[in-house]
């Protein structure tokens, strides 16, 4: 069963972010099957990824390094990264 991290940021520059969030440096996207950042309309710096993973272990080990790394520690307002797996799965 595929499993998801969702984590919501309001980032402040999205450029800035971006070009960090691409090194994945604490390589919390080494597995993930396939990724995808939204960014809210009125306000292009609130952005939501979403990363696939082939198992929950995988999203598990995942947001273990995210954290761990403390790389969302520099923004203010953080919600997630959470582990979800599909309800109608």
């Amino acid at each position: 069963m595929s499993a998801f991290i969702i984590t919501r940021i309001h980032v402040g520059d999205y450029e800035r972010w971006r070009r960090l969030y691409d090194q994945d440096v604490p390589r919390a996207r080494e597995k993930a099957t396939a990724q995808r950042i939204f960014r809210m309309v009125d306000d292009p710096n609130h952005v939501f990824v979403q990363l696939e993973f082939a198992t929950t272990e995988d999203a598990e080990e995942a947001r273990r390094r995210l954290v761990e790394s403390r790389v969302l520690d520099r923004f203010d307002d953080v919600h997630g990264p959470s582990v979800l797996v599909d309800a109608d799965a």
